[in-house]
């Protein structure tokens, strides 16, 4: 079992796997705003596997015919994870809530094109300038 927590601890979860999932960097400048960084970094689960305890918020952000369900920490308000109307079934994880979050390994790298010019991408992780094409991105954050 994989759990994490919001930066004060209201709101906690657990995801029903053994293993540390992949994350991913997102390096759009949608990120950088939502985070106040460089990049976001995420992990995807299925929604399912996903269960949280504590006082959420929800905020429904649509864009381009699709609505993105941000979830948010009601006391601190740390984003936990959203889902998106796009991919029924998926959760997307912040990965800086995932408790153990230090022993994450980040398996690609998307919206490189704006990226920090100080970052440093290893020449071995994917990475594409703009969105992966969704078979590359899921074959890269399995392993395959």
């Amino acid at each position: 079992m994989i759990t994490g927590r919001c930066r004060c601890g209201a709101v906690s979860y657990e995801i029903a796997i053994e293993q540390l999932p992949p994350v991913y960097a997102c390096h759009c400048h949608i990120c950088q705003r939502a985070t106040g960084s460089a990049f976001s970094v995420q992990a995807v689960v299925r929604e399912d596997m996903l269960t949280v305890s504590g006082p959420i918020l929800v905020r429904e952000i649509p864009t381009e015919g699709r609505v993105s369900a941000q979830r948010y920490c009601g006391e601190c308000f740390a984003r936990i994870y959203n889902t998106n109307s796009a991919r029924p079934g998926i959760a997307v994880v912040r990965g800086g809530t995932i408790d153990r979050s230090e022993e994450v390994v980040c398996s690609a790298h998307i919206f490189t094109n704006y990226k920090q010019g100080w970052v440093t991408i290893p020449d071995d992780v994917p990475q594409w300038g703009e969105a992966a094409p969704p078979s590359d991105f899921i074959a890269a954050l399995l392993g395959g």
